[in-house]
């Protein structure tokens, strides 16, 4: 049979039943989302998919990415990024598309040519799934993305903890990504609070190696420029036997053991008042 032949087929065994097929077809996705979508939703979806791929084959096509099928994908597309937003599996996700096929399976009483139609239409709606999962990781990987942007911006505050004094307080790896977002929100703080002493503070930091030693210099050199000052704290004694194993060197940058050490030591560079504690800390 020629393609337009089977897409004319298809059409006449589609619209027979159109109703009761689509209808089924909901049903069994139910099953498998197991109520996280409402009926009444997933019927819409679904019954628009279904009416799209019914209008395609109409115009003649099996081609998936054909202008004739651009309605159906653009519903897949829509259908699968609401999955991904909402949570659900891939599977669950390709479920919904593929349970189409075990509703529109030829019976035993089908003849031989609308069997070779079916088997053209399975592969027109394996083929939609694999869209639908292609849209589905997409949007999945700019989920975890602008998340990861978000956990990077919650994870690196800038405080500030007297006039013109300014700490970062840094906790867990500090890589390239999250150096560059540590140096444009320090230096954006210098300008907002017109601080001239920033704290770098690495207490919360696991390891320094070579890598982040770079950063933190790079980061230091950046406030520099912008007329500011910087002291490094948080200096462990794991951490500063590592950094002199590596000979790491951090010049004339000012470092302290703790966020409080340096805090002292950035008021006296300022010439702050310091209330007298009778030498206590």
């Amino acid at each position: 049979m020629a393609e337009q032949d089977i897409s004319a087929r298809l059409v006449e065994l589609l619209t027979a039943r159109g109703e009761l097929l689509a209808s089924a077809w909901v049903e069994a996705v139910s099953r498998t989302l197991r109520g996280r979508v409402s009926l009444a939703e997933l019927d819409r979806e679904l019954h628009e998919v279904y009416t799209a791929l019914v209008d395609g084959l109409r115009e003649g096509g099996l081609d998936w990415q054909g202008d004739e099928f651009a309605e159906v994908r653009a519903l897949l597309a829509e259908l699968s990024r609401s999955r991904a937003r909402q949570g659900f599996t891939p599977t669950e996700t390709a479920t919904s598309v593929l349970a189409c096929k075990d509703v529109l399976a030829p019976t035993a009483d089908t003849s031989g040519e609308d069997i070779h139609a079916y088997l053209e239409l399975g592969k027109l709606i394996d083929a939609l799934a694999l869209f639908t999962l292609e849209v589905y990781a997409r949007t999945r990987e700019e989920i975890i993305s602008a998340q990861s942007e978000q956990l990077m911006e919650l994870s690196t505050p800038v405080v500030k903890l007297w006039e013109g004094v300014v700490a970062v307080p840094l906790v867990g790896t500090l890589d390239s990504a999250r150096t560059q977002v540590v140096m444009e929100k320090l230096l954006q703080a210098l300008v907002d609070i017109n601080a001239d002493q920033a704290i770098i503070d690495i207490t919360g930091v696991p390891a320094v190696d070579t890598e982040v030693a770079q950063h933190l210099l790079k980061t230091v050199v950046a406030a520099r420029l912008m007329g500011a000052e910087c002291i490094i704290s948080g200096i462990r004694p794991q951490i500063a036997q590592t950094i002199v194993a590596l000979g790491i060197q951090f010049g004339d940058i000012v470092t302290k053991a703790s966020l409080a050490d340096a805090l002292k030591h950035a008021l006296r560079r300022g010439d702050a008042d310091l209330p007298d504690t009778g030498g206590r800390a």
